[in-house]
């Protein structure tokens, strides 16, 4: 990458799936990923699902020659697992948490408890700005009986608008992560079609990796292939998305995925594939057409909606029980004053199962109250969500009709390829 005149980046996405004491051969498997990329010719590298901050720490120690930028993104509970590798030196880097990622109460998936966010970072190639994005969205877990379908669309939404908001002043826009729907899903062609980014798999000259691109295969011998029904051979959740600007036209001159057994060891890298894609300048950028996007936002403005009849029908539902459960207590409370009010009175219920009652009572407000306050966010995120949607939707058929629509202005500058602001040492 020598000048401004001519970009040529390669870019390596990869989930790593590096969950400490129930991932399989999590050690060795970072040991392996370490040893690939110091050897392979990656400009950047962004990781997911790298949830121990220890795993990240080796990494670096690994890649200190190779890729001596990078940065560890933090956030939740057990953080967001995500991480960026360059060559190129860092000068700036930003997280935002998604304001919708499943429910506590839902453990055995453990989605809320990793603090699912995009992360991104300011790199400078040869003298231009390019804004990288790294992000990792809430699993699907049912293809049938999705739970969480709206939270994804609504994640979709926030990210599509961190990248637009972010990206202004930026020449290069490149985003890479496990977004955990398949291509033609709500929510990808809705992140697709509002940024204008482009697939690095539909768009490359020439590829080399599974068929169909998949990056979740039957063949990996960490899959259980009953969590793929009903598609046999395996999906495409994982991407590396591309985009330039009408003075830079950016291209997929080639991408490549594993597939599956890597030579020389006893297992994959990860329960999913790795992506390569190697981007050039050339082509011209393509606008999404308005009608198409008016379509795919009123689409997921009612998959939204969806969300928040589900959102308001469970807090109803807590709050019903919460109230079922203080009128349990005020009548246990009218029989333990019976013995106050009539005296001699013995007690009717034994002390035993009166406290047991009691804890029962209890326990049961505490937790609708818990659930309803959790319900009550949910409901609030959606509502934001939905109104933004419905803001959106009233923009785009404006500009259908020809009126004239404010633009954002551009708050990101390109920094000069010596110097730029805020730039990160190599050890952060």
């Amino acid at each position: 990458m020598a000048s401004a005149d001519c970009v040529g980046v390669r870019v390596f996405s990869l989930n790593c799936w590096g969950i400490p004491y129930l991932s399989k051969h999590c050690s060795q498997r970072y040991q392996m990923i370490g040893e690939m990329l110091s050897k392979n010719e990656h400009d950047i590298v962004l990781l997911q699902e790298v949830w121990s901050e220890k795993d990240y720490l080796y990494l670096k120690k690994q890649l200190s020659n190779s890729h001596p930028y990078s940065h560890y993104y933090k956030s939740g509970v057990i953080g967001s697992g995500l991480a960026i590798f360059s060559k190129h030196r860092i000068y700036d880097t930003f997280l935002y948490r998604y304001s919708l990622n499943g429910y506590p109460y839902m453990a055995h998936h453990g989605d809320w408890f990793g603090g699912k966010a995009v992360g991104m970072a300011v790199v400078n190639l040869g003298g231009l700005t390019a804004n990288i994005y790294v992000t990792h969205l809430h699993a699907e877990y049912s293809r049938e009986k999705d739970t969480y379908l709206a939270h994804r669309v609504v994640q979709a939404w926030e990210l599509q608008e961190f990248i637009r908001h972010t990206s202004a002043g930026a020449d290069v826009v490149i985003l890479g992560g496990d977004l955990n729907m398949h291509p033609e899903d709500l929510g990808c062609r809705l992140l697709r079609s509002y940024t204008g980014l482009r697939d690095s798999y539909l768009e490359t000259a020439k590829f080399d990796g599974c068929e169909n691109g998949i990056t979740l295969i039957a063949d990996n011998t960490f899959i259980n292939k009953k969590e793929l029904i009903p598609f046999e051979t395996g999906i495409r959740i994982d991407y590396i998305l591309f985009k330039g600007t009408s003075k830079t036209h950016i291209y997929c001159d080639f991408m490549s995925t594993t597939k599956g057994s890597v030579p020389d060891h006893p297992f994959p890298y990860s329960d999913h594939e790795a992506l390569t894609a190697q981007l050039d300048e050339l082509s011209k950028t393509r606008d999404s057409p308005l009608a198409e996007l008016v379509d795919i936002v009123t689409e997921a403005r009612t998959e939204v909606k969806v969300g928040l009849h589900c959102a308001e029908r469970m807090r109803y539902t807590t709050a019903r029980t919460g109230v079922m459960g203080l009128a349990l207590l005020f009548l246990e409370l009218a029989i333990a004053a019976v013995p106050c009010l009539a005296l001699g009175a013995e007690q009717p219920f034994p002390c035993a199962s009166f406290y047991l009652l009691a804890a029962l009572c209890f326990s049961i407000l505490l937790t609708t109250s818990l659930l309803y306050v959790f319900y009550t966010m949910e409901l609030k995120s959606l509502q934001g969500a939905e109104d933004q949607m419905r803001l959106a939707v009233a923009s785009l058929q404006e500009k259908l009709r020809g009126f004239p629509v404010a633009r954002p202005h551009h708050t990101l500058q390109r920094p000069s390829e010596g110097e730029g602001p805020s730039a990160l040492d190599p050890e952060e």
